[in-house]
Order: structure tokens, then C-alpha cells, then sequence
């Protein structure tokens, strides 16, 4: 029965995994006009194409030994509420959800890293308030649309807890008009993608910032798939950030974009080009969990981890590494697993228990 189990399962998520038609196979492009702008680069710059590895190399292990400057800010002093329709904004099969009809309530300020586009750099975030101290940050999967997680609000709201879901680089109201998906938050332009990481750890950074200035000094910080990467990169950088559920996690972005099953359109763009899996780890080092343990353990903090025994996205044997180098340095962590895969967590019965194990982790530790 397990076996048959795990076979109706694999085919149920392949399902899922395939069924947008809209990705699109880019070009390796190692995008290093994204880095001139980024702190530790310092006017020290490869004069030639052959040269760009080698520097990208070096300048992330130079990222991750002082990343605490590389993930510096301004904090934005823009800060306002913003009361809107509620908008889809699909990025594929998606399209047909409905959309609850009425207003929300927005965060938007201006994004302490700026890009070559506008509406990417003005962050937005929906704003679901409860009385009390407590808030939670919430940060959708990649390629989310505009409502995914909105159901989480109400919810917290009911439990005294206040939800921000802030709408990651590239996405939903942030995504260029040129794109039809969140394609340039991960993609095969080496320094784009870092760049785009290091925006979402400034936002979420400056998203605990506004919370402050709302009384909001119990703060934790939920992200699913990509989210839980960025969660993870901004909560080794941030003490106030103590509470943390990662839902779904691994060890290296190169190691999800290569084995992943929703991101094979990502690795056949750089596989035509003559990347390998080793050069890519390095050359995406500063912006992979596995580079930042050490730092993430600096403060204390409450770990929930969840992941799914039968994901093809990010696979298990990498998120039980990540359990392991928590564990190795005496984390306060729980992990849970969901008997499911990446995509079928969000379908139920399984989102309601993915659902539970957030909240209630969330409600007994902020």
C-alpha cells in the first residue's frame, strides 16, 4: 500500500508541476550590471566576460563572510495604507481562482533596493491588523498570485495575531509588465537572482520596521518554498525576527533549481549553456541557507520546519539536511512532515493540515 501510495502521489504532483504551459527556457547570463550597485563590490570590477566566474565566485564567499553589511538597509521613510481591490494577478493556471469580491487593506513603501523597474521597487504588502503585540510576516511560493495565503489573515486575526503578506520581488503587483510569470526572482542570470534576494530581505527587514512603529514587538516570520529561503536569509540577519515557520525548506538554491521538478526550465537554460551543478552552488552561494547556520543561531529563536515526504520540488533528503545542521547547533526546532508532495500542499485535505501546524505553532510561541 505505501508503494502505491507514493505512485498515486508522484503522479498527482507531476500533474500539478506541469500543468502551466507558460514557462519560458532563458539563457545563462551572468547579469553583472545587477552587482555594481551591491555593497562589498567596492568598484572592484572583472574586465572581461572569461573573468566573471572566477569574480562571482570569490565575491560570494566575500558576501557570506560579511553579509551582515551585504544585507544592510536604509529603512524607507515612505511608509503608508493604501485601501484597493483585491486583484488576482495569474501567473498561469491560476488564472480561473476566484477572487473575493471587496477592498484590502496595503502596505506600500518604496523598496531600499532599487531595480530597473519601477513597480517592482514599490513594495506591497496586505495588511490584515488584530489588536495586541503580535504579527506575523508572511511570505508566498514562488510564482504566488495576489491572494495566495490572504485566507491565513482573518484567521490570525481571530487568534490575536496580525498577518503582513508581503508580495515578494517580481511578484504579483511587483511583476513587470514584460513578464507572465515571477521569472526574474529565480532564473538563469546569475546576479539578477541574487539581487532579487537581497531586495526581499531588505523588504521583509523593513516590513518589521513599519510593525514597530504599530506596536508590534512580538514578530515572526512564515515563508513557503522560495519564501522560506528569503525567511530563512532574513531572519539570520535580524534578532527581531525570533519566531520562525519555514514551510518547505533546503539547503541551496542551485540544489532545488537543479533537482526540482518546477524549476526544469530554469536548469535546461543553463544546462545549454555548459553550467554545471557545483559552479552554480558557488556562484548562488550568498543567497543559500547552508552558507548562513551559524549566523541564523547567533539569537534564539522558535523553528517549526515542515516539509512533505513525497515533494519533487524540493526534495526531502535536502530539507532533512537542513534539520540536521539545526540540530547540530542546538536549534529549538520541530519539524513536521506533511504525507504529501510540494504542489499537493496546497490542495486539500493536506493545506488545512499544513494550515494547523502554522497557526498553531504561531499562537503557542509569539
Amino acid at each position: 500500500m505505501p508503494n502505491l501510495y507514493q505512485k498515486w502521489m508522484y503522479a498527482w504532483e507531476t500533474r500539478l508541476t506541469t500543468r502551466d504551459t507558460n514557462r519560458i527556457v532563458r539563457p545563462l547570463e551572468w547579469g553583472m550590471e545587477w552587482a555594481r550597485n551591491w555593497p562589498l563590490v567596492n568598484g572592484d570590477w572583472p574586465d572581461s566576460q572569461e573573468h566573471f566566474e572566477p569574480y562571482l565566485h570569490k565575491l560570494n564567499d566575500t558576501i557570506v563572510a560579511h553579509s551582515d553589511q551585504f544585507f544592510s538597509y536604509k529603512p524607507p521613510v515612505d511608509f503608508r495604507l493604501e485601501k484597493r481591490r483585491v486583484e488576482l494577478f495569474p501567473t498561469g493556471s491560476n488564472a480561473n481562482e476566484k477572487v473575493p469580491k471587496g477592498d484590502g487593506l496595503f502596505l506600500r513603501f518604496t523598496s531600499a533596493v532599487k531595480t530597473p523597474f519601477p513597480e517592482n521597487d514599490l513594495v506591497n504588502a496586505r495588511w490584515f491588523p488584530a489588536e495586541g503585540r503580535r504579527a506575523v510576516i508572511v511570505l508566498p511560493h514562488w510564482n504566488a498570485n495576489g491572494i495566495a495565503y490572504n485566507a491565513l489573515g482573518p484567521l490570525l486575526n481571530r487568534l490575536g495575531i496580525s498577518m503582513l503578506r508581503l508580495s515578494k520581488p517580481y511578484h504579483d503587483i511587483r511583476r513587470p509588465r514584460e513578464t507572465a510569470r515571477s521569472d526574474y526572482a529565480v532564473s538563469p542570470n546569475i546576479c539578477r537572482t541574487i539581487d532579487a534576494a537581497r531586495q526581499a530581505i531588505t523588504d521583509i527587514r523593513s516590513c518589521a520596521d513599519w510593525l514597530e512603529t504599530e506596536g508590534k514587538d512580538s514578530i515572526a516570520i512564515l515563508g513557503t518554498s522560495l519564501g522560506s529561503c528569503y525567511a530563512f536569509l532574513a531572519s539570520a540577519h535580524d534578532p527581531r525576527l525570533r519566531v520562525n515557520v519555514f514551510n518547505h525548506a533546503s539547503t541551496y538554491v542551485a540544489d532545488v533549481v537543479w533537482t526540482g521538478q518546477s524549476t526544469r526550465h530554469v536548469r535546461e537554460g543553463f544546462e545549454n549553456d555548459g553550467m554545471t551543478l557545483d559552479r552554480l552552488r558557488q556562484a548562488w552561494l550568498a543567497i543559500s541557507p547552508m552558507a548562513y547556520f551559524d549566523k541564523f543561531v547567533r539569537w534564539p529563536k522558535n523553528i517549526l520546519m515542515i516539509y512533505a515526504k513525497y515533494d519533487l520540488t524540493f526534495l526531502p533528503e535536502l530539507t532533512r539536511e537542513v534539520d540536521r545542521e539545526f540540530r547540530k547547533r542546538g536549534a529549538d526546532l520541530k519539524t513536521f512532515v506533511l504525507p504529501c508532495g510540494h504542489y499537493t500542499t496546497g490542495e486539500a485535505p493536506f493545506k488545512y493540515l499544513d494550515a494547523y501546524q502554522m497557526v498553531r505553532f504561531l499562537v503557542k510561541n509569539l
